[in-house]
């Protein structure tokens, strides 16, 4: 195993084509079931210049004008006006009532065990959790800083008039001896408007003092006198957004995870309501990792869940805490699957997911789709509280 390497992560903004997708596919599913917590809901959305496209099967008595949703989130991402408008745009639906997944009809809270084990898995899915002792978050670095890049970049809009929605980050983090050692390079992809953009001088001094700079703030690690800061370094980034490039709900699961610094299934997170395991067993992965790793059993861990078609509980889980580990990782894989219940019911029912879209006024999950689903501070998510970590030490 190598103990020096550099390591980077990217970010995108909530403007990014791929991220405009995933949240106009997330607000479909809070607004189903905020008027309908037991709805089955799948929503996949593509954009293009002028056009989206948007797909979306449900099962729910509620009738909800989709497009309009969708022209809401493309308006609060800042596209009014130009080659793809939230006013104009075109709008394509394919819409249908699932008939092979009805509606939900009970609710998980009142299942005892026995019901609890009556709800299989619907999809195959392997999900990955990871957490580690780089960050407060017990996140890898590199995801945390892309994360704080790309927010600033995004908060950088209301002071330059010139700087569009889109926007992609990276960093790239030097390790010694596997630990985080500096910042090696930051880089910033920044969309500009063609008739309003300033000349390349005042475009870095403007984001290293309104993007970069505030990013790193409060960050552990930040950039030195050697870190390669490259912004727009090919060149002028004209127009952005789905004018530019394309984009698809569910296409940046690293930048949802961990930035590839762990495993991730591969299966996109947005767009699916709580009944589908390959979103909520990500959470679960997640959860049961972040606690090993708080409970001082590991300085890093994952855990692995595969859940099979038709069964309710995983078939397999297995840890993995890369030499860090107090204990053997067959007695941590005992200890979780004693303290946790990865049934698809039980999850829905720890993390009350139906109920969460109805209580906040910005959305639940629709909140989740730009900037990561894991390692939130800003967020009170149930999957990152650290409520197992006594049952797990004893």
């Amino acid at each position: 195993m190598m103990r020096d390497f550099v390591f980077t992560s990217e970010s995108v903004t909530a403007g990014h084509p791929d991220k405009l997708c995933d949240r106009i596919s997330d607000a479909i599913i809070d607004r189903f079931l905020a008027v309908d917590p037991f709805a089955r809901v799948e929503a996949e959305c593509a954009v293009a210049t002028g056009t989206l496209f948007l797909a979306c099967r449900f099962a729910s008595p509620a009738r909800l004008d989709l497009p309009s949703i969708a022209r809401e989130v493309i308006a609060a991402s800042g596209y009014i006006g130009g080659a793809f408008d939230a006013a104009s745009c075109a709008i394509l639906t394919s819409l249908a009532e699932i008939t092979t997944a009805p509606r939900v009809e009970q609710d998980e809270a009142e299942l005892d065990d026995e019901g609890l084990e009556a709800v299989p898995a619907t999809h195959q899915v392997t999900a990955f959790g990871f957490a580690c002792r780089q960050t407060p978050e017990l996140m890898p670095v590199p995801i945390v800083l892309a994360h704080a890049l790309a927010r600033a970049l995004e908060r950088a809009r209301d002071a330059l008039p010139w700087l569009m929605p889109d926007g992609k980050v990276q960093v790239a983090v030097e390790y010694r001896d596997r630990k985080p050692a500096r910042v090696h390079a930051v880089a910033v992809l920044a969309a500009l408007d063609p008739d309003r953009r300033p000349k390349p001088a005042e475009l870095e001094e403007a984001l290293r003092a309104l993007v970069i700079v505030p990013a790193f703030a409060d960050a552990a690690l930040k950039p030195d006198a050697h870190t390669r800061i490259l912004i727009n370094p090919g060149g002028p980034f004209l127009v952005g957004g789905p004018a530019r490039h394309a984009g698809l709900t569910g296409r940046k699961n690293a930048i949802d995870t961990y930035g590839e610094y762990a495993r991730h299934s591969g299966a996109a997170l947005s767009g699916k309501d709580p009944a589908r395991i390959d979103r909520i067993g990500a959470y679960a992965a997640r959860w049961a990792a972040k606690n090993i790793v708080a409970a001082g059993l590991a300085e890093s861990c994952e855990v692995q869940l595969s859940w099979t078609i038709g069964l309710a509980r995983p078939v397999s889980l297995v840890v993995e805490t890369f030499g860090t580990g107090t204990l053997p990782e067959e007695e941590i894989a005992a200890r979780i699957a004693r303290v946790f219940d990865f049934r698809p019911a039980a999850i829905v029912r720890s993390f009350d997911l139906r109920r969460l879209p109805a209580r906040s006024s910005s959305g639940f999950f629709a909140q989740l789709a730009a900037y990561g689903q894991v390692g939130r501070v800003d967020l009170d998510l149930p999957w990152e509280r650290l409520d197992r970590v006594e049952a797990l030490r004893g």
